[in-house]
C-alpha cells in the first residue's frame, strides 16, 4: 500500500512511500529521506506511482488524534506553512491515554463584581473579561477552573511569556495542587516526559503554560484561559507565524471547549468581536495620583526629586523605559552619524558593564571606538537612555538603598526571575529598573510610584498600532503601584493631552481607535506581510519585483506598499517588505500560497512591520 507521508519539521510536501500495513490518517512512522532517518506522519493512501517508493521503516505507538490533525491542517493553510511544519507543534497522543475524573474545592470567594463577571462567562461559550489591573480577574479564572475540574473536564491556562509564571503558578498550585502543572521552552526534557506521562494516566487537571502548552496531547478538554491577551508574545516570529491566542479560540470550538481571554488593555480584535463584561476597580482598595513631565527619555531633576519622596517613606518604586543597555545609540556630532553594526543596518547599543556595543538584531558585539568610523572624529555623544545608564544613576544618587535592574539582559533565567520578584516583593529591593517584563501582569505589593520614561519612543513608531501599543504598555506599568493603598504614576511624555484623555477609561480609548481604523486596518481588515531577504541586494529586489507581479493579478488584495524595510539588513542580509490588505481573508490566502515558491516569508495578521 502506498501513503502521503509529510515530513515532520520539514518544509517539504508530502512524501509517497510503500508500507505492507494498513496506516491511518495520523500515525507517525520512521522513514528515510536522503539517508537520513525522519519521522512523518501518515496523510493519507495514494495511488501506486510511477516511481520506485522507499519502504516505510517502522511505525511508532503515538499517533496524531482527528482533531489535532484537523487543526494543523488549518494552520497550514491559514499560516501558509508545510504540513510538516504545522503538524511539528503539537505533541502527539499516546496509546490508551486515560482519564481520571476527580473533583476539588478551592477557597477562594467571590466579590459582587467578581461574582457577576464569573455568571458571564458561564453564558458564553467564548468571552472577553476587560477587568482593571488589580480587579481580581485570577479569581474568576480560578473558579471556571474549578467548576471545569468538577465537571469531568480539563483546562488549560496559557500565559504570554515565561515571566509570568512564577506568581501565577504558586496562585494555581494553592488551589489546585498536585492536578496542575507548569508547562513552557525552559522545562526541561526530563520534567517534560513526566508531564506527558502524568497527562497520559490522568493526574493533571490543568496545565498552565506560554503558547506550546496549547499544542498538548489533552483529552477532554473543557476551557482555556488565555491571560493578558493583548500581548504580543503570543505570536509567533518564525515559521508558522501563528497567533496562539487566535488559535485558541479556533481549538476552543472544535473541541467544544469554553474559552475565556482576559486582559486590563483588551486587544481591539477582542473588544470588537467578543462578548464582553468590565470589570472595574480594584479587588484592594486603592487610589492613584498622576504627574506629567514635559519631556521624553531624559533623566531628569523632577523624577529623582519624586523617586525621593518614596524612598524616604520605604515605598519602592518600578521605573519603565524601553531601552536595554546603557544608551541605544552612539552618535558622532561632527557627522551626525551613529555607530552601526556591520552586519545590520542599525545602531549598536552601549553596554558599559561589558566595555561594548552590541547588535541587539545579531548579537556582533565590539569595543567602543574612541573615534567616529565615518570621520575619524573624537566628538561622540550617547542618545536614548537605557536601563543600565538609569540604575547606575540611581546608586549613585541614593547609594544606601538597593536599586536593581529587570531586562533580558539581566533576567536570562528563570531561577533568576523568580529570585528578583522574591526579593521584590519582600522588599530587599528598593527600586526595580527594567523594560516591558516589568508590565507583564506581575504582582507588586508594597510599589507606591511607578515612573514611565520614554513611552513617546512607542507611540511614534510608524505602525498603526502604534497609539494602542504605547497606551495599553502605560496602563499597564502604572497598574503596578498602589495595589494595595495610594499610588503614584509618574509619566515623562510630549504627548499629555493624549494619555491624560485616556487614562481613567481605556475602553473610550478602544471605541476611539476603532473609529480610526475604520475601512482601513485591522480588526476590519486583513493585513499580509511579505518579508523578502537575501545576501545579495539585487536578488532580493529581484524576488520582490515577482511577488509585486503576481500581487497585480489579484483584484480583490490591495497592495499598501512594498520596498526596503525600516531595517534594511540583519545578519548581512537584506530585507525588503510588502504590506497588503483586504476584506476578503481568502483572496489574501490565495496570493499569499501563490508566492510561496519563492521562498519569501509570509506572515498572515502581521505585528511588527520592522
Amino acid at each position: 500500500m502506498f501513503y502521503l507521508i509529510s515530513i515532520l519539521n520539514s518544509p517539504l510536501s508530502p512524501l509517497v512511500y510503500i508500507c505492507e500495513e494498513e496506516l491511518k490518517q495520523g500515525n507517525i512512522v520512521e522513514v528515510t529521506l536522503k539517508s537520513k532517518s525522519c519521522l512523518g506522519v501518515v496523510v493519507s493512501k495514494t495511488k501506486k506511482p510511477e516511481f520506485t517508493c522507499s519502504n516505510i521503516d517502522s511505525i511508532k505507538d503515538d499517533y496524531f488524534c482527528k482533531s489535532a490533525f484537523g487543526l494543523a491542517e488549518f494552520i497550514s493553510q491559514y499560516y501558509v506553512c508545510s504540513l510538516g511544519d504545522a503538524l511539528n507543534l503539537f505533541i502527539p497522543m499516546t496509546k490508551n491515554s486515560l482519564h481520571v475524573d476527580v473533583s476539588c474545592k478551592t477557597d477562594i470567594i467571590l466579590s459582587i463584581e467578581q461574582q457577576k463577571a464569573y455568571d458571564f462567562i458561564q453564558k458564553h461559550d467564548r468571552s472577553l473579561l476587560f477587568g482593571d489591573t488589580g480587579s481580581g480577574k485570577t479569581e474568576v479564572y480560578i473558579k471556571a477552573i474549578e467548576k471545569t475540574i468538577n465537571q469531568g473536564k480539563k483546562a488549560i491556562f496559557l500565559m504570554p511569556e515565561i515571566g509570568l509564571t512564577p506568581q501565577t503558578k504558586k496562585r494555581l498550585k494553592d488551589s489546585f495542587g498536585d492536578r496542575i502543572e507548569i508547562w513552557h521552552s525552559k522545562v526541561n526534557k526530563k520534567k517534560k516526559n513526566e508531564i506527558l506521562k502524568a497527562l497520559h494516566v490522568g493526574d493533571i487537571s490543568v496545565i498552565a503554560g506560554t503558547r506550546s502548552a496549547l499544542f498538548l496531547p489533552i483529552t477532554k478538554l473543557g476551557l482555556i484561559v488565555v491571560d493578558e491577551e493583548h500581548d504580543d508574545s503570543y505570536k509567533s516570529n518564525q515559521r508558522p507565524r501563528y497567533n496562539a491566542r487566535d488559535l485558541a479560540l479556533l481549538f476552543a470550538k472544535r473541541k467544544n471547549a469554553k474559552i475565556v481571554l482576559g486582559s486590563a488593555t483588551p486587544s481591539l480584535g477582542s473588544f470588537k468581536n467578543l462578548p464582553k463584561y468590565r470589570l472595574k476597580g480594584t479587588y484592594f482598595k486603592s487610589k492613584k495620583v498622576i504627574h506629567f513631565e514635559n519631556d521624553n527619555n531624559k533623566f531628569s531633576d523632577s523624577m529623582v526629586k519624586k523617586i525621593s519622596e518614596h524612598l524616604k517613606k520605604d515605598s519602592q518604586v518600578i521605573v519603565f523605559l524601553p531601552t536595554r543597555a546603557n544608551f541605544k545609540y552612539i552618535t558622532c556630532q561632527e557627522c551626525g552619524e551613529k555607530v552601526l553594526c556591520p552586519h545590520c543596518s542599525v545602531g549598536m547599543s552601549l553596554h558599559l558593564n561589558s566595555n561594548a556595543l552590541k547588535c541587539h538584531y545579531c548579537n556582533f558585539t565590539q569595543a567602543i571606538p574612541k573615534v567616529c568610523p565615518n570621520c575619524n572624529s573624537t566628538h561622540m555623544y550617547s542618545s536614548r537612555i537605557g536601563t543600565a545608564e538609569v540604575v547606575k544613576r540611581l546608586q549613585n544618587i541614593f547609594s544606601t538603598k538597593v536599586i536593581e535592574k529587570f531586562d533580558h539582559d539581566e533576567v536570562k533565567t528563570q531561577k533568576k526571575l523568580k529570585k528578583k520578584l522574591n526579593d521584590f516583593n519582600e522588599k530587599k529591593i528598593d527600586v526595580l529598573v527594567g523594560t516591558q517584563m516589568l508590565a507583564k501582569g506581575h504582582d507588586y505589593h508594597g510599589v507606591g510610584l511607578s515612573v514611565i520614561i520614554g513611552i513617546d519612543t512607542i507611540l511614534n513608531l510608524p505602525d498603526f498600532r502604534a497609539r494602542e501599543r504605547a497606551m495599553s504598555l502605560l496602563l499597564q506599568v502604572a497598574g503596578r503601584s498602589g495595589r494595595k493603598g495610594l499610588g503614584e504614576v509618574y509619566i515623562q511624555t510630549q504627548n499629555r493631552d493624549f494619555f491624560e484623555d485616556f487614562f481613567e477609561d481605556y475602553e473610550s480609548f478602544l471605541n476611539d481607535e476603532l473609529y480610526y481604523r475604520d475601512k482601513f486596518y485591522p480588526p476590519y481588515k486583513k493585513l499580509l506581510k511579505i518579508l523578502v531577504s537575501h545576501v545579495r541586494d539585487e536578488k532580493a529586489s529581484q524576488i520582490l519585483n515577482e511577488v509585486v507581479k503576481i500581487a497585480s493579478q489579484f483584484s480583490k488584495v490591495e497592495v499598501v506598499g512594498y520596498g526596503k524595510a525600516n531595517i534594511e539588513k540583519i545578519a548581512n542580509k537584506y530585507r525588503y517588505n510588502m504590506l497588503l490588505r483586504s476584506s476578503n481573508a481568502k483572496e489574501l490566502l490565495k496570493f499569499a500560497h501563490s508566492c510561496k515558491h519563492l521562498k519569501v516569508e509570509i506572515d498572515i495578521d502581521p505585528l511588527s512591520f520592522s
